[in-house]
Order: structure tokens, then C-alpha cells, then sequence
């Protein structure tokens, strides 16, 4: 007998907006540009890259590009990207432990 598995995707587990905020949390608190992308980019296709595109004007060949991984987006996609999903950034202290 033969166990046919499906391919994991993000995507299918990105159903409320909490979920997408704490996926992105996640993602920033790895410390790395490209896991923000590539999340930035799972949500983008949780809420639709069509509609994304007309919001942005950003074709959407260049918001799979900028949020592949492999991209190099400027801050200001980034955050014409994070306006249409209708997300904010804030920023906060990080905390240090070694600090005095």
C-alpha cells in the first residue's frame, strides 16, 4: 500500500488575519531580510497577487520576484506590499541581555 502525502503550504494554514501577523512576527524574529520576504510573500498569495498588484502597481511578476527570497525589494515596495494587505510596521527597542 502506497501513502500519497501532500505538498505542505503555508498557505493552506494563513486563514485570519492573527495568523498572518504571528507568521510574520516569526519571520522577524529570525533575523533575516529574506524570511519577511518569503513570508510577506505566502500571505500575499493567502489574500490574492491579482488584487495585490492592481493596489501596489506592482506588476505581479515583480511581487513574486521581490518577495521570492531571491529579490532585493526596496523599502518602499516592501511597504506599499504591507499597505495593501493591510498590515502596519511598527518598531520597538530590542531587547539586550548584555546590556549595563
Amino acid at each position: 500500500m502506497t501513502t500519497k502525502l501532500k505538498n505542505f503550504d503555508v498557505v493552506d494554514f494563513l486563514n485570519t488575519d492573527e495568523e498572518m501577523q504571528e507568521y510574520l512576527n516569526a519571520a522577524i524574529e529570525e533575523g533575516d531580510p529574506k524570511f519577511l520576504f518569503i513570508a510577506l510573500g505566502d500571505i500575499a498569495r493567502a489574500k490574492n497577487i491579482s488584487q495585490l498588484s492592481r493596489e501596489t502597481g506592482i506588476s505581479r511578476e515583480g511581487i513574486y520576484k521581490a518577495l521570492s527570497g531571491e529579490g532585493n525589494p526596496t523599502f518602499n515596495t516592501i511597504f506599499k506590499i504591507v499597505q495593501a494587505l493591510g498590515l502596519q510596521m511598527q518598531f520597538s527597542s530590542q531587547k539586550h541581555t548584555d546590556c549595563c
